[in-house]
């Protein structure tokens, strides 16, 4: 009793740390004032202000497409490769493939972002949109790919013998078994993905170039000079749409987890 008692406090001390500052911050958001100093009275002009910054909305547009479409063509690209490891044979390769995936993961940000400095500017590539898509693509694979392979080990390839025995072809197996049967770990994958695109700073600090900016460097050269509450305001409303999207996709996955439990009834 008194485990689980040291466990609950435990869990909770460990939300108030991590739940705290955002809250913080989205407490001020609220405030007539200009900073965080004081709290003035109970105010929307800083969302006003914020609905009315066509320049910081539109950076807030490119951050969500870029996110969109990175994690969109990671999930792709991250799927086919965690089926290509799963199929493999040769236990040295898969063990070699592996590992170059992964140090994408354990690598700091700041030498990946210097990394694709150095090919961009190696090939003359112009930095800009498509320099930041490139590279929060190539970061966001490993992810996927991660995300994948453990659904993919729990599949029985006796369910795939089965398909093939009943006389379907390998692109049947592929889009009415497999796929459906590793749909989760896709769809962690993909969130993930897009996660880490909206969170990420280090490598789009050093790819991005004139006229195409992420809302994670203009949050950085916005602090540089006192970050003013119509952040805070965007960090409301941002952590509001994340909230209800995880928990669209958690009622999502227990109805799907709850038909599959009715269906083996």
């Amino acid at each position: 009793m008194r485990t689980k008692i040291k466990n609950r406090l435990f869990l909770l001390v460990v939300f108030v740390i991590m739940y705290l500052p955002i809250f913080y911050l989205i407490y001020f958001s609220f405030s007539s004032g200009d900073n965080m100093a004081q709290f003035g009275h109970f105010s929307l002009e800083h969302y006003g202000n914020l609905l009315a910054d066509h320049r910081l909305i539109g950076i807030m547009i490119n951050t969500i497409l870029i996110a969109l479409i990175s994690a969109t063509l990671a999930t792709v690209i991250g799927t086919l490769g965690a089926l290509y490891l799963n199929g493999l044979t040769r236990k040295w390769l898969k063990s070699l493939l592996l590992t170059f995936n992964n140090i994408l993961m354990v690598s700091p940000d700041v030498i990946i972002g210097a990394s694709f400095l150095i090919l961009f500017s190696a090939f003359k590539v112009s930095l800009g949109f498509w320099s930041v898509l490139f590279s929060h693509v190539a970061f966001s694979i490993p992810i996927v790919v991660l995300m994948v392979l453990p659904k993919l080990k729990e599949l029985k390839h006796s369910y795939i013998d089965a398909a093939y025995d009943l006389g379907a072809s390998a692109p049947q197996v592929l889009s009415q078994v497999i796929l459906p049967f590793i749909s989760s770990g896709i769809f962690a994958g993909f969130f993930m993905a897009l996660t880490y695109s909206l969170d990420d700073f280090a490598v789009t600090f050093f790819v991005t170039g004139n006229g195409f900016e992420t809302l994670s460097v203009e949050i950085y050269a916005r602090a540089r000079r006192g970050i003013s509450l119509e952040i805070n305001a965007l960090t409301g409303l941002i952590f509001i749409v994340i909230t209800l999207s995880i928990l669209f996709y958690y009622f999502v996955m227990q109805r799907k987890s709850k038909k599959g439990r009715e269906r083996q009834k």
